[in-house]
């Protein structure tokens, strides 16, 4: 059982990061399905920098790396107010064919680097603590009830005051940072290393993670660790062995069967915000 725990716990961290930072972005009206190539071009920043200058440059580039995706997101659709599902698809197939390049381009001269693991206890704190902000960021704070105003009716906060798209970049640049740490997580903290397509479409599932929490912070927590249980299940199932290779198969395809049952609205829209996936064009 502990085991499972600790596995679950394992798995859930990088999810729940990157989601905490998705949770903001569509409080904003924002649906950012790049998490995934970000995640991934943090990943690859990170374990590059971490072997070249350390662990804490680790986390800094893979920051960094997320920002510059989410910059030319933001450019597309709060500038010249491109479709959000498109813009971000193009921000994965980029992400992916720019990192599977640089990787094979990388990988002779990262062979005598050493990289210097980050205890992932550090970064299951953290996802712990962006929840509980992100919590209190939009429950208790003006500035939060401004961003869940702009998700809303984005129209009415800008006659009141509110720099809607100023607002929603800044959001932007959130989920980026959070989706980088969770692609350091994977490079740099789970395992030591770096391998085409590392995030294996955990993206994907933090988007779901946000669907299936209901758009708050508490339910992505409760559907987060969903996602790790099974996961963990899943690989306690293959290493003790003695199962069928269907029966493992199905347990861990479910993670992502149920992410996109959450994605095709059969967990409902109840609680998203009413103007999300809606560019905001001021008249």
């Amino acid at each position: 059982m502990v085991e499972i725990v600790h596995a679950a716990a394992l798995f859930a961290t990088p999810l729940l990061v990157a989601a905490v930072g998705e949770l903001v972005v569509e409080r904003a009206g924002m649906v950012n399905i790049g998490i995934e190539g970000m995640m991934l071009a943090g990943a690859l920043a990170a374990w590059v920098a971490n072997g070249c200058w350390g662990p804490a440059w680790g986390l800094i580039a893979a920051v960094m790396a997320a920002a510059a995706l989410v910059g030319l997101f933001a450019l597309a659709t709060l500038v010249f107010a491109a479709d959000q599902i498109v813009t971000g698809t193009g921000i994965n197939l980029l992400a992916f064919g720019a990192t599977a390049l640089a990787y094979k381009q990388i990988n002779p001269a990262m062979a005598d680097r050493v990289i210097i693991a980050i205890d992932p206890v550090w970064m299951m704190a953290a996802a712990l603590a962006l929840l509980a902000m992100a919590w209190a960021y939009l429950r208790l704070t003006r500035s939060g009830l401004e961003l869940i105003a702009i998700g809303e009716a984005p129209e009415a906060a800008d006659a009141a005051g509110v720099a809607v798209n100023g607002r929603k970049f800044l959001a932007l640049l959130f989920g980026a940072a959070c989706a980088g740490l969770a692609g350091a997580y994977l490079s740099t903290m789970r395992v030591r290393g770096f391998v085409e397509n590392a995030t294996e479409g955990q993206g994907f599932l933090a988007l779901a993670i946000v669907i299936f929490g209901r758009w708050h912070a508490g339910g992505i927590l409760a559907a987060g660790l969903f996602f790790g249980v099974v996961r963990a299940m899943a690989n306690t199932l293959e290493t003790h062995g003695g199962y069928a290779e269907g029966t493992l198969q199905l347990f861990k395809m479910l993670p992502y069967a149920v992410s996109l049952l959450a994605l095709a609205g059969v967990a409902g829209r109840s609680g998203a915000p009413a103007a999300l996936g809606r560019a905001y064009v001021r008249e």
